[in-house]
């Protein structure tokens, strides 16, 4: 994917119907669809001790990702409260990311992972993708959270049709971007 088919979540920018780049899905009973995901980059120290050497895992960053052309909508339902709806989406998956950024680091920070491999080069070269892989279990955590909150999201408002509770949402979700 380019850099032109992720929008990453900031709070000054808000989704446009352009965003949405996949064509739409005429078997779905959705009007429209976003993917959300996180991506995450972090780095990692290593150490020698007498028997083995350790790594340590430091500085996960985490992202809150809008992907374009998996995202759609149906030509005539591009709607401003549809939109407001599928960028609830997107905040929802940024609040998530905010309530449990904290929670995810202290699951790595200030320990330490024995690594594998026959020379240093491979130590850090295993070091990175073991560590790459045990964030990325926890990283699926928050999307199937997500997930499940994204569902809740729909039915609560009933797709942004229930205008009452969507202006609540729209409320928590204003918060984000103080």
């Amino acid at each position: 994917m380019s850099q032109n088919d992720v929008v990453v979540w900031s709070d000054n920018s808000s989704l446009t119907w352009s965003d949405f780049k996949a064509e739409s899905n005429p078997a779905s009973y959705e009007d429209s669809h976003c993917v959300i995901k996180y991506q995450f980059t972090w780095t990692i120290n290593s150490k020698n001790t007498e028997n083995e050497i350790l790594f340590s895992i430091e500085d996960i960053q985490l992202t809150t990702e809008f992907h374009s052309i998996l995202s759609w909508v149906r030509p005539l339902q591009n709607n401003d409260f549809l939109l407001a709806h599928e960028q609830g989406h997107f905040d929802l998956g940024e609040l998530i990311r905010r309530e449990n950024l904290e929670k995810l680091r202290s699951v790595f920070y200030e320990k330490q992972f024995p690594t594998r491999g026959k020379n240093g080069d491979q130590n850090k070269q295993f070091a990175k993708e073991d560590s790459g892989k045990m964030i990325a279990i926890d990283v699926e955590k928050l999307e199937q959270m997500l997930s499940k909150k994204r569902k809740e999201y729909d039915d609560e408002t009933d797709f942004g049709k229930n205008l009452e509770k969507q202006t609540e949402y729209n409320d928590l979700f204003a918060k984000l971007k103080l």
